[in-house]
């Protein structure tokens, strides 16, 4: 009985931990682009990340409406300035320009415009990553004047720079990616932002506790290891499809359905597994495959936001790592939880009490997910 409230006790501990906001991408983007004269930096923030950046007393409910951008003016305008830093040779550049944007879905975009670097490294910061939720990611991209890509890197509070090697105006641009640390070898740009991408499926997959409940509520009832690998391999199957399709923009499903829907598959896994009392239902995988396609949206909402095959950026390398990633911390996961639920699936008393406990526990966080993601949003 000790290990059913113990092993109960962790569950709630761990809906409470993503309750707020069970599935936050915490990404960022921000695009430099070289001219003649100037260097243009646009970030945008999401609505929840932009209020993250100004003092608690100007911060608004999760929703940007006109007239509280109107408000809130003074601020961004002050705000601006400080979202990226440039040096160029050991002195900082100052913005020629700035100014900021309510954009559709409420973003909020900071134009930056900064006076030409000389030909040279110059280093790009972003100071203001230290201000926002632990794990935020901000992909920046910058590109010459014929729009070819001449730097890329997935930015941190801990990892907040990258370098740009700006050619004469009129050059053509750098064709060594320019990116932090890449190194000669890096001749493409894209070796940093493999094992970016990669890092980033994983924190996502960890931090996303909405498809980690998912998954547990679907395990928790498995008796075979067999039922283990179908459950796991659908799941996997359905969510990389599409993935792959809404990124490639194939299919695609607004975020105030998807959300929602996967609240809701949460909640119906929850309930099945009480009414058939922990036993492992008849055809689960297909149940598993068809859910597994709606939290793939969910996934490909941060690949969207990243601006991911836009532009004429490779699709093929960030699609393919972030995709392992989320398949790697799946797995490490699984391998964590599923010894635990194996032994305790040995004591009866977990299988009668226990099981549906957890069951019913699962069901509830989805519910409060679902209300807040239609009735409360």
């Amino acid at each position: 009985m000790r290990a059913v409230r113990i092993a109960l006790a962790c569950v709630v501990a761990w809906c409470a931990a993503g309750g707020a906001r069970a599935h936050d991408p915490g990404i960022s983007t921000a695009q430099g682009q070289l001219r003649a004269a100037v260097l243009e930096i646009a970030v945008g923030f999401a609505p929840a990340d932009a209020e993250q950046l100004l003092p608690p007393e100007a911060r608004v409910s999760g929703k940007w409406t006109p007239a509280e951008f109107v408000a809130a003016q003074p601020l961004l305008a002050e705000l601006a300035p400080q979202i990226f830093e440039v040096r160029a040779g050991g002195v900082e550049l100052a913005p020629r320009e700035t100014r900021v944007e309510l954009a559709a879905g409420d973003a909020l975009n900071f134009f930056l415009v900064f006076p030409r670097p000389r030909p040279g490294v110059v280093t790009l910061r972003a100071p203001k990553l230290g201000a926002l939720p632990p794990g935020h990611r901000q992909f920046v991209i910058v590109v010459d004047e014929g729009g070819g890509t001449v730097a890329k890197k997935l930015l941190s509070a801990k990892d907040d720079a990258i370098e740009v090697a700006v050619a004469a105006p009129g050059g053509g641009g750098a064709t060594g990616g320019g990116v932090a640390g890449a190194g000669p070898a890096s001749e493409s740009g894209e070796a940093p932002t493999f094992w970016g991408f990669l890092r980033l499926g994983v924190e996502h997959i960890w931090t996303g506790y909405d498809h980690l409940l998912f998954l547990f509520a679907l395990l928790v009832v498995c008796r075979s290891f067999r039922s283990i690998v179908a459950i796991i391999t659908c799941f996997t199957l359905a969510h990389s499809l599409t993935l792959a399709l809404a990124t490639l923009n194939v299919v695609n499903l607004p975020g105030r359905f998807v959300e929602p829907a996967i609240a809701a598959s949460i909640v119906f896994v929850g309930l099945e597994n009480l009414v058939r009392r922990g036993e492992a239902p008849k055809g689960r995988w297909a149940l598993t495959f068809a859910f597994g396609l709606i939290h793939g949206f969910g996934f490909a909402s941060v690949l969207r936001e990243l601006g991911v095959g836009q532009g004429g950026q490779s699709l093929a390398m960030p699609l393919f790592t972030f995709n392992l990633g989320v398949e790697i911390g799946q797995v490490a996961v699984a391998a964590v939880v599923l010894p635990v639920v194996w032994r305790l699936r040995k004591n009866e008393i977990f299988l009668r009490r226990g099981v549906p406990a957890l069951s019913a526990v699962v069901a509830a966080a989805g519910l409060y997910w679902l209300l807040e993601r239609t009735v409360f949003n």
